[in-house]
């Protein structure tokens, strides 16, 4: 890692100290304990989920597998970690890394999972209710206090330099993985090929991705959230869609590409052409003061006119938008916060922590914020062909030209995303 990293973290760690220390005052706090979590078996198993530590707990240290592991802070003295470091022949025991953030920390290595000793008014963030079924009872403290829970959550909203440098290495991670992707697919690889191609390119195990990758071929593409991977190669290739993403230092990258097969119909390339254009058309619009629900609203009314210049849609871009045709064909959000988390807190609150829920014709929707520099979001336009959406606009009369419409729905669908930073000047596309 580099000299200037180390240094971007050292001042992100003072940066957070002094936060820190600025709500323990304003809420009376003698310390906030910060609890990394651990990993809880499958019911009726001896096996367990892969764990990563909790937000909050990342946000100080980069020590993703850390279980049982507590960083408690206080008004006057180094910040505490005591990391759970067991003497075990098992499995491979947490190591401190030889950087030089650990010199901001006091630091205790203990080989049994304890609660650290707390006195006085204290916070203890993270899942401490866990710990009621555990052997080690919780320590004192109050959980999770909202008003504090918020605050700390509007912490992670906006990022430090360090935190974008971290989302920027990711991104340039993942685009070797998208590359191998498309390669993969150029040379009629399976859904599992390509996957394997995207985490071999990206340097990462399947367990370590920040979200299970989808990876769709053909209709697959138009399932959002698809989570399979299919062993065999399609007869036809129509479409591939590849949503994923790598961690660095716990800063997650999600990216999104769409590649028209040799198979598919001229026309979904050049869908694919203008959705490029419309998620970089969004993006020069991204600068403070931008409400993300107004620029939401503009990819749908952008959408219509795609749908219309293609001949897809005969009517006005006013009428697609309000009859719901185009939330038919698109029927998530533009994006989401992006930092520890891949739907980062906060997206849906105020400044303030009070709720800010997305609105009733837009439920899918994860950011209703007001941009401000140092946010990181994403932009991810989308053009589906999805038949449970779409067939039920058979019969209402849209003017929808279906001998168009029609043979684009083995493509599955289009998803285009980009990671960007908010400046003070507008925007940083961390996507290479």
């Amino acid at each position: 890692m580099s000299d200037t990293l180390h240094r971007l973290q050292q001042a992100h760690i003072t940066r957070l100290l002094g936060a820190y220390r600025t709500l323990m005052q304003q809420h009376g706090l003698d310390a906030i304990a910060l609890y990394s979590g651990h990993a809880l078996p499958h019911y009726g198993d001896d096996q367990f989920p892969e764990f990563q530590a909790a937000g909050h707990f990342l946000h100080w240290v980069a020590l993703l597998e850390a279980q049982h592991s507590w960083l408690i802070v206080t008004p006057d003295r180094r910040p505490r970690l005591v990391l759970h470091a067991p003497t075990d022949f098992w499995h491979l025991s947490p190591e401190l890394p030889d950087e030089p953030w650990i010199s901001e920390f006091d630091i205790e290595l203990v080989n049994e999972a304890v609660a650290p000793a707390l006195s006085g008014h204290v916070a203890l963030v993270g899942n401490v209710d866990a710990l009621q079924d555990s052997p080690v009872a919780p320590p004192h403290g109050d959980p999770n206090p909202p008003a504090l829970v918020a605050e700390l959550d509007e912490l992670r909203m906006h990022k430090s330099a360090y935190e974008i440098a971290c989302l920027r290495e990711a991104n340039r991670l993942a685009k070797a993985g998208h590359e191998a992707a498309q390669a993969a697919f150029t040379g009629a690889g399976a859904e599992l090929d390509i996957q394997l191609a995207y985490l071999g390119a990206s340097r990462q195990r399947e367990s370590h991705v920040p979200y299970d990758n989808i990876v769709g071929l053909n209709q697959h593409a138009g399932v959002l959230h698809y989570q399979h991977y299919d062993l065999h190669s399609p007869g036809k290739r129509q479409s591939l869609l590849v949503d994923a993403g790598r961690r660095f230092r716990g800063y997650c990258a999600d990216i999104t590409r769409t590649h028209a097969g040799p198979d598919a119909p001229a026309l979904f390339g050049e869908l694919i052409d203008a959705m490029h254009d419309l998620k970089d058309s969004l993006i020069a619009d991204i600068a403070p003061g931008v409400d993300y629900l107004a620029l939401h609203q503009k990819m749908h009314r952008r959408l219509g006119e795609i749908l219309i210049s293609h001949d897809l849609y005969r009517g006005t871009a006013d009428a697609c938008v309000e009859s719901g045709v185009t939330r038919a064909f698109c029927p998530h959000g533009l994006g989401h916060s992006l930092g520890l988390q891949v739907h980062d807190v906060a997206g849906l609150k105020t400044p303030h922590g009070e709720p800010a829920p997305a609105p009733e014709k837009h439920p899918a929707l994860r950011l209703t914020r007001t941009l401000t520099p140092g946010m990181v979001v994403t932009i991810e336009p989308g053009l589906y062909f999805i038949p449970m959406l779409l067939s039920p606009l058979r019969d209402t009369g849209a003017p929808i030209n279906w001998t168009l419409v029609d043979p684009l729905m083995p493509c599955g669908g289009i998803r285009i995303e980009d990671n960007i930073a908010v400046t003070e000047q507008g925007f940083d596309n961390l996507t290479p």
